[in-house]
């Protein structure tokens, strides 16, 4: 079987750090390599669309809708090195609420693409917006970037905290406390 162009891409790497490409232990790497990187940015072969299967549902209620703790794994645009931490979803429903499953969907969707976080949790808050036009949406992603942790400053416990407040969560102190106190019980 021929080499995928990025089959050939990664032994080239690999041989560019100086390694053997043809040593026992590396004979398959460039082939998986190129499976797992296909894999951690298989977002970009997703739309919102058919990440929500049409799992949107009629509902009366109007209290917050919080899923909490989603853990998600990222890849750093600037330096292709992994960042992985949790994000935390509210909404304020205006007749209707989505699927469970489809919340942690949208996040991963998202994460599964080159990123920054800050725009990770934008485009999350703005995904969930366009989905069901809740009253409001708020999204916090909490990360460590290995990035930073293992190249550069070197600093093991720093963690980024991001945070898109769309409609009522940012006009709304109040509203925007009690989705805060939620997450952080």
């Amino acid at each position: 079987m021929q080499n995928t162009v990025m089959e050939n891409l990664f032994s080239q790497l690999i041989t560019e750090i100086g390694e053997d490409v043809t040593r026992e232990g590396l004979v398959d790497t460039p082939k998986r390599a190129a499976a797992a990187f296909r894999f951690l940015n298989n977002g970009y072969h997703r739309s919102l669309e058919n990440v929500l299967n049409n799992a949107i549902f009629e509902a009366d209620t109007e209290d917050m809708v919080i899923v909490k703790n989603i853990e998600l794994y990222s890849l750093c645009e600037h330096h292709l090195l992994p960042f992985i931490g949790k994000c935390h979803v509210a909404y304020l429903p205006r007749g209707k609420v989505i699927g469970l499953s489809k919340v942690a969907r949208i996040v991963d969707m998202y994460a599964r693409r080159l990123q920054i976080q800050e725009r990770l949790t934008n485009q999350i808050a703005t995904a969930l917006q366009t989905a069901v036009n809740p009253v409001g949406v708020a999204v916090v992603i909490e990360a460590q970037h290995l990035c930073m942790m293992m190249r550069g400053v070197e600093k093991q416990n720093s963690v980024m905290t991001t945070s898109s407040m769309l409609g009522l969560f940012r006009k709304q102190i109040s509203t925007r406390s009690e989705f805060l106190n939620l997450i952080n019980r």
